[in-house]
């Protein structure tokens, strides 16, 4: 997995957090894709500081698929047991059994970028590394270098300050990926290449209060076919009936994913030939900022300062900032009442329309790459 130029040189000059005489480290990180992708700057800066270690991600098996055969800042996934919530449920016997297989490792850093801690802390301190750090909520065990996890907070520069515990400054604060030759494969499959530009549209997300109306994802996707854009509608076969619902209400043609659902290496792929993606707030769109792909993100203000992206070049948001339930009125931030109407149905189609045509038309700057150099990544074949 290794191999994408972000541990590559010498390593970092040792401040005082460093470690010295580190040659295995085990971090925890296991859950969705866009939290995935928001840890690759800490996993980068974790690299590099450590070049000659070997670093295992402690997370789900779908990691490890993706992971596979592909340039990344880690060597090894171990594939936590799907009945692993790294919560109360948990199955003392598993968790035991996990701790004891990562004490055999003899540990140097195991790090917890999984959450505030309160039952991933007690797991990993039990892997028996030399130093333990990581995220410390209020009320969580502490590990033996702690960093407070205080809501809210731009997560990637929260991940950024948890490896700063063990001595690893910031290499990137945008995160980096590159597709395979069999995700460019999978991608041409669907979509051969062709000469009109992409745009991508994201309609779908996991969480409903998040979701942009989809007759306004149709009217930016007319709007760009109109200009002789190519629109692929992008879904899993979960969000198969809201791609479909843009698609019927379009008026131009679109090619419509949502009942075919490229892997998530296929989607990289397919998001490296892309000219813009407009989306809610998923993992898709994080894995466009990966790529370098230029961006307009409908968000929730609930979830702006921990999730938007780091850098205005290429990307752009379009923001709600609805604070109450629409059905029953009470105030959200802080608290979820049991509704799952839209939050961001209150941003028009001209306020996405007026960020992504600048976005079109425009090339990044050239310093653009100085900060996301996504695509002076090494190819992998």
């Amino acid at each position: 997995m290794r191999g994408d130029g972000q541990g590559d040189g010498e390593p970092v000059q040792a401040g005082p957090a460093w470690v010295p005489g580190v040659r295995r480290i085990a971090v925890l990180r296991a859950n969705a894709v866009g939290d995935f992708v928001l840890a690759l700057p800490a996993l980068a800066a974790l690299r590099r500081a450590y070049p000659e270690a070997h670093v295992t991600l402690l997370a789900r098996p779908w990691h490890a698929e993706f992971l596979r055969g592909r340039p990344s800042p880690v060597d090894e996934v171990v594939a936590l047991p799907p009945s692993l919530g790294l919560d109360a449920a948990d199955d003392p016997a598993e968790l035991s059994a996990l701790a004891a297989t990562m004490r055999a490792r003899r540990l140097d850093l195991a790090l917890q970028l999984h959450g505030g801690g309160q039952h991933s802390n007690p797991l990993v301190a039990a892997f028996g590394a030399r130093v333990s750090a990581g995220l410390q909520a209020e009320g969580a065990p502490p590990l033996q270098r702690n960093l407070p996890y205080r809501v809210p907070h731009p997560e990637a520069l929260r991940l950024l300050e948890t490896v700063a515990l063990v001595g690893a400054p910031p290499v990137d604060i945008e995160p980096r990926l590159v597709g395979t030759a069999a995700d460019r494969r999978e991608a041409a499959a669907v979509l051969p290449p062709g000469a009109a530009p992409l745009l991508v549209l994201q309609p779908g997300c996991t969480d409903p209060r998040r979701a942009w109306p989809p007759e306004r994802f149709a009217a930016v996707g007319d709007h760009f076919a109109a200009l002789g854009a190519q629109v692929v509608l992008n879904g899993t076969r979960a969000e198969a009936d809201v791609t479909r619902r843009v698609r019927e209400a379009m008026r131009w043609p679109a090619l419509d994913l949502g009942h075919k659902e490229l892997s998530l290496g296929g989607l990289l792929a397919l998001l490296e030939r892309a000219r813009l993606l407009v989306g809610n707030d998923t993992g898709t769109a994080h894995l466009a900022r990966a790529v370098g792909l230029r961006s307009v993100t409908v968000f929730w203000i609930g979830n702006l300062l921990g999730y938007a992206p780091m850098t205005s070049a290429r990307h752009a948001v379009a923001v709600s900032w609805r604070l109450h339930c629409p059905a029953c009125g009470r105030y959200n931030i802080g608290f979820r009442c049991e509704h799952n109407d839209s939050f961001v149905d209150e941003v028009q189609t001209g306020q996405v329309l007026d960020q992504a045509r600048g976005l079109w038309a425009e090339a990044a700057p050239p310093w653009a790459d100085d900060l996301n150099p996504a695509t002076a990544l090494p190819s992998p074949h």
